[in-house]
């Protein structure tokens, strides 16, 4: 390590952000382009409904699960590697389906396994998510990750609304082929430029060249405080044995889980109990979608500035009062309305202020616990819809308003776990303060 302060490490860390989130968006484009095609599969295959809505989640799910392993091996081999590789194999989803209706415009059920692999790659686009979080932490210092994971996380989570109306638009200007042979192309000159452009941080450009790391010398001289500690098993076994990593994964699971859980539910909740058109229940939905995602941005600066704790806490009560007004709404276009920006508001504030206590609970195992809480945090977008669909049944009345109670009572209970949380986080501080 250099004794004179002196920086060796490309790039800076507004030049990481911007790569990374591009890397992000390039991760949806992938996924983004297996939506389209269930509806032209359920034209010409002869298929169940279980069979059906296997295809149409295999992308969610599998980028879920990847997300846990991927996002701990950042700890081990910085993030390019593996977002290069889950960008990768998102591209060959979506080269596979533009090469497969190519060939076979009307694919029947003997093809069934090929898009089921096809979504499986594509799903991988959506694991970048959890790489970018510790690239971005080992990046820049504690005070200023909410901002940072705040811009990534807010402006990434954007590009599912954007690419979900542009690829449609493609589609009916210049044809379904013609469409996904670009879509491809642009994905594949995405890949090439964060290949070019994105670099590691600090630590792991010293690494790679062989100079011996000081922490103290790394952060006077190159801004990075976090510093890994271990290969990525580790970094999931140290994570996973703090119990605030559970914690955070069950806010998350409420939060961000919540948040994909109400892209589902809202449309039908708009047409079916509102009686809005799909046009209009489509745009109520979007308001809700593309709100949470700026929100969050706003939420990383809140919780710079006040502290992750306490932003989490008045997120938890707002996102309770919203699923309130969502119960209490009845025909109420106007306190639906005002129901569904609060729960938007509560879950964008939500998911920055969980990220930001992650790197501060887990600094040796940023990895693994972006890992473990993006992860299985995101299943709340698997499990929270048939939970909502109980309430609706248990109530025995028509519509589908009862299954906010499920947000209420999750929130409730996140509620009870942040006193918790803060009480033990407290206690630990002043023992801390104490030893000598």
């Amino acid at each position: 390590m250099n004794e004179d302060n002196v920086c060796y490490a490309k790039s800076s860390p507004a030049a990481a952000l911007t790569w990374i989130t591009l890397a992000f968006f390039a991760g949806f484009a992938g996924v983004s382009a297996y939506g389209p095609i269930i509806g032209k599969l359920k034209e010409t295959m002869v298929m169940g409904p279980l069979w059906m809505s296997l295809l149409a989640s295999c992308p969610a799910l599998t980028g879920s699960l990847l997300r846990i392993p991927f996002g701990a091996m950042v700890d081990r081999f910085g993030g390019k590697s593996p977002i290069l590789t889950l960008l990768g194999l998102a591209a060959l989803g979506v080269l596979g389906i533009t090469l497969m209706f190519t060939a076979v415009p009307s694919p029947t059920s003997a093809h069934y396994s090929l898009f089921l692999l096809f979504g499986i790659l594509c799903g991988c686009g959506i694991a970048v998510f959890s790489v970018g979080i510790p690239s971005v932490s080992y990046w820049h210092p504690q005070k200023k990750q909410g901002s940072a994971l705040a811009l990534y996380a807010g402006l990434g989570n954007l590009a599912p609304g954007l690419f979900a109306m542009l690829l449609p638009f493609l589609v009916i200007s210049i044809g379904f082929t013609v469409s996904y042979v670009i879509w491809f192309a642009m994905l594949a000159v995405l890949v090439v430029v964060v290949f070019v452009f994105m670099k590691d941080a600090p630590y792991f450009q010293y690494r790679e060249m062989g100079m011996d790391i000081d922490p103290d010398a790394l952060l006077v001289a190159c801004g990075q405080e976090l510093i890994p500690s271990g290969t990525a098993m580790q970094s999931l076994k140290t994570a996973g044995s703090d119990w605030r990593t559970w914690i955070l994964t069950f806010f998350y699971f409420i939060t961000f889980g919540g948040f994909i859980a109400l892209t589902v539910w809202l449309p039908t909740y708009w047409a079916q109990y509102h009686q809005f058109s799909l046009v209009k229940a489509g745009g109520l939905t979007a308001l809700f979608s593309l709100s949470a995602s700026l929100l969050r941005v706003a939420g990383g600066y809140a919780s710079d500035r006040l502290g992750g704790e306490k932003i989490t806490l008045y997120s938890f009560f707002i996102l309770a009062a919203g699923a309130l007004m969502m119960l209490m709404a009845a025909q109420s276009l106007g306190l639906a309305l005002a129901g569904e920006m609060l729960l938007a508001l509560g879950m964008g504030f939500a998911n920055s202020a969980v990220f930001k206590l992650v790197p501060k609970y887990s600094p040796a195992a940023v990895g693994g616990a972006a890992g473990i809480v993006g992860g299985l945090g995101a299943f709340g977008g698997f499990v929270i819809p048939p939970f909502m669909g109980l309430f609706v049944k248990m109530s025995g009345q028509p519509g589908f308003a009862y299954g906010f109670s499920v947000f209420l009572l999750l929130a409730v209970l996140a509620l009870l776990l942040l006193v918790v949380l803060n009480r033990f986080t407290m206690a630990e501080t002043k023992v801390a303060v104490a030893s000598p």
